[in-house]
């Protein structure tokens, strides 16, 4: 079985460009980028990091935005497949739930995912940010947050063949 695997790291810790590097540039490949569209005018930073992103992709790779990664994961794309990044696709779903304490929905969400991520067959790179290392954040919202990212992620350590950490653009192997 081709493996699954799970790159870890903080804010600028070269994470993405880690996991685009695993695949085999001249080959084909499913890039899922979970950040949903953002109006360049009312957010100019964050449309030019979305811009970095899709200008560092190879040409023939097909790109999806802000998929149901589930679905997505389960409709077996026979190529490898990329997926930038987990923290915002919990952002999405903590939006979509109001930001509310133990929503049903974002249980379900992330267990549909784990499920998904451990059936997969082929090819699997999912990109998330570690949340685990910083302080404990000051607001509710912040907390909710990294204790919805952070339970994700160690769902998804468990079922990945390999688990990596980014820490200053230097690639440490944890399984």
């Amino acid at each position: 079985m081709t493996p699954r695997v799970l790159v870890l790291g903080g804010t600028r810790s070269g994470k993405s460009a880690y996991a685009e590097a695993l695949l085999d540039a001249e080959a084909p490949a499913l890039y899922v980028a979970t950040a949903r569209g953002v109006d360049p005018a009312a957010d100019p930073e964050w449309a030019g990091r979305v811009e970095v992103h899709r200008a560092r992709r190879p040409p023939h790779w097909r790109t999806i935005e802000d998929a149901d990664l589930p679905a997505v994961l389960a409709g077996a794309p026979g190529v490898p497949v990329l997926v930038d990044d987990l923290a915002t696709w919990v952002t999405g779903l903590l939006d979509d739930a109001g930001w509310e304490r133990d929503a049903l929905s974002v249980a379900a969400a992330r267990a549909d995912l784990v499920a998904a991520v451990a059936g997969f067959a082929g090819t699997l790179l999912l990109v998330s940010a570690e949340v685990g290392l910083g302080v404990v954040p000051s607001t509710s919202a912040g907390r909710r947050f990294r204790d919805e990212l952070g339970a994700l992620n160690q769902e998804l350590a468990a079922v990945c063949d390999e688990v990596w950490l980014l820490v200053a653009g230097v690639p440490l192997r944890l399984r």
